[in-house]
């Protein structure tokens, strides 16, 4: 009798317990972002990547929002391809002609600009080219071609990629096939090392370049700056789920909405080397 009795009672705490656990555990769902399970793929530059941005940005956005961000760094010419095949759900670029061709076709919705920085022409101190201190960036493009290319190239249709091709075609040099033009197929970190190996020429982002130099300690000398050409601006696009339904719409524009907000904007405006200098400008809204 004491034994029935017994159980009787541990049957129904047991009861109790289980529906005390579920209130609680009903709780603290409440309490949990209705996002936080979300996890999103960023298609971006392996500038954003290299400079460390995200390292900084992302771990505040999951913070603010519990949306996860997984980002696949490569140039901005292979991201947009990643997300026309719908391997993405947002993307941040740096290729506005690219980009605006992108949403145009009806892949992308709502192309937004973040931040900007610069490109810089990088080289050898001893400077064969003679172009140190040039504000002309075709000048100096075709000064390198006359004195022997001694060039790497990204050559992976990043937005780096995109800016160069523009500039020896503004300068009206074709620099294809020629034995001192080094096409790296790399992000530009990579190609930053490869031209101090080789003492070389390159394109930089002005981003990559502080972040790193001190790191990789490059020899290379910043020969060509604050031409208006070499503006580099950087946007947010969302990836159109009319395209592809499986597209994450409603956390990719919680994304992109987060970056072009004060919060967003304050983050990539405080980001800076160890020296104290800027890697971008945020500019959303300007």
């Amino acid at each position: 009798m004491k034994q029935r009795t017994l159980k009787k009672i541990l049957s129904g705490g047991l009861l109790w317990s289980g529906i005390f656990l579920l209130g609680l555990s009903m709780i603290a769902g409440a309490t949990v972002p209705a996002s936080a399970s979300e996890r999103i793929i960023c298609a971006s530059t392996t500038s954003t990547q290299n400079s460390g941005l995200f390292e900084v940005l992302l771990p505040a956005f999951k913070q603010a929002s519990g949306i996860e961000v997984a980002v696949v760094a490569v140039g901005t010419g292979q991201a947009l391809e990643m997300a026309r095949r719908g391997d993405a759900d947002v993307l941040l670029v740096h290729d506005p002609a690219a980009e605006k061709k992108f949403v145009e076709e009806g892949y992308g919705l709502n192309r937004r600009q973040v931040m900007y920085n610069d490109f810089i022409v990088v080289g050898p101190a001893s400077d064969p080219a003679k172009i140190s201190g040039s504000k002309d960036a075709v000048e100096a493009m075709k000064k390198l071609a006359a004195s022997g290319w001694h060039f790497v190239s990204r050559g992976d249709k990043s937005g780096t990629h995109s800016m160069e091709l523009k500039l020896w075609k503004k300068a009206e040099v074709d620099p294809k096939g020629k034995a001192e033009y080094l096409e790296a197929g790399q992000g530009m970190e990579n190609t930053l090392r490869m031209a101090n190996e080789k003492q070389f020429y390159t394109l930089t982002d002005r981003g990559t370049w502080l972040a790193t130099k001190d790191k990789e300690k490059s020899t290379l000398k910043v020969m060509v700056e604050g031409d208006p050409q070499l503006f580099n601006q950087y946007g947010v696009i969302e990836v159109n789920p009319a395209k592809h339904p499986h597209a994450k719409i409603k956390p990719a524009t919680a994304f992109a909405d987060w970056l072009v907000s004060p919060a967003g904007q304050k983050i990539i405006g405080d980001f800076k080397d160890k020296h104290g200098n800027p890697l971008f400008v945020p500019n959303a809204g300007k």
